[in-house]
This record gives structure tokens, sequence and C-alpha cells, in this order.
């Protein structure tokens, strides 16, 4: 018997030969991989399925028998169909919730607008004194199309949007 054995050739018990279909994707040092595979799916459809399959796909094919086997032994009824209802789940919610801060920005933004009406029909106080050229300061705000709002705001929330752009770009990563 050779020592290098691919793992499934070893879990089956018999010599490897050196055109092996299964020793480039299930190697000897995890024997787990083919075995998840082989208690799913068996030695011989994976043979076939990955015989039928151009050399370039096969490495992608054994991951991915190899993902929904694992998924399956550890939820007998869903499987990987579950974990991915729980992520779109998520992201469902992720969405949501960023509605939920784009209407509320929405909302400051039109509340500061009309309190900032009335300030600029003043022009007093001081946070509008004068800079050298004669033009009045704004310290503390932040001129945007929609009107007059607070820098502070607008960056928690801007910040806060960001965040769960990026979230949903983290997921969309991981099911690529």
């Amino acid at each position: 018997m050779n020592s290098s054995r691919c793992a499934a050739c070893k879990h089956l018990r018999r010599r490897c030969p050196s055109d092996c279909i299964f020793s480039p994707y299930f190697p000897a040092n995890n024997p787990r991989r083919f075995a998840y595979v082989h208690k799913i799916y068996g030695a011989s459809n994976v043979g076939k399925i990955l015989q039928d399959l151009p050399v370039s796909r096969r490495a992608e094919a054994a991951d991915s028998l190899y993902y929904e086997a694992y998924c399956r032994i550890k939820d007998p009824v869903y499987g990987c169909v579950g974990l991915i209802t729980i992520l779109h789940q998520q992201i469902y919610d992720a969405q949501c919730q960023l509605a939920r801060i784009k209407r509320r920005l929405l909302r400051l933004v039109v509340s500061h607008r009309v309190k900032s009406s009335s300030i600029d029909n003043e022009n007093v106080g001081p946070s509008f004194l004068p800079d050298q050229n004669g033009v009045p300061i704004r310290p503390h705000i932040m001129i945007s199309p929609l009107g007059l709002i607070s820098f502070s705001v607008v960056f928690r929330l801007v910040h806060l949007v960001y965040s769960f752009y990026c979230l949903l770009i983290d997921w969309g990563e991981k099911w690529k």
C-alpha cells in the first residue's frame, strides 16, 4: 500500500492510482472532507459528478459537494438551505433597518430645515459671527442642499448607514 493515498482511497480501503479522480480534491490530510461527501452522496456518484465536469470546474464542485454534505450532516432537515434562509432574513432585516434610518435622517433634515429657516430670517445670535470678509460663520452647522443641519447628527447617521452598507457587502462577498 502506498502511503500517499488520498482521503477517498484511504476511506474506501483501496490502492490510489496515479490518475485518481479524488486525489486533487480530497487530500490525505483532511479525511473528514471525503467522509462527509461519501456519507451523503456515495463515492461512485461523486466520482461520476467529477468526471462529467471539465477539469477547471472540478475543484469548485468538490468544495460545493463538501459544503452541502457538511451542512446536511449538521442539519439533516434543512441542510445549507437553512443557513441561506437565515442569512436572507438577516439581509432583509438590515435593509429594513437601513430604510428606517433613511426615513429618520430625512425627518431630521426636514425638521432642521424648518428650524434653520427661522434662524436665517433673523440672522442674529452668537453662531453668526462674521469672518474677515463680513460673511456670517456657522461653526457648528453644516450647509446642505436640503438646509442647515448639525454636523454631529449627519456624521452619526452617515456612519450608521455606511456600517450597514459594509455589512451587506460583507455578506455578499461570503456568498459569491
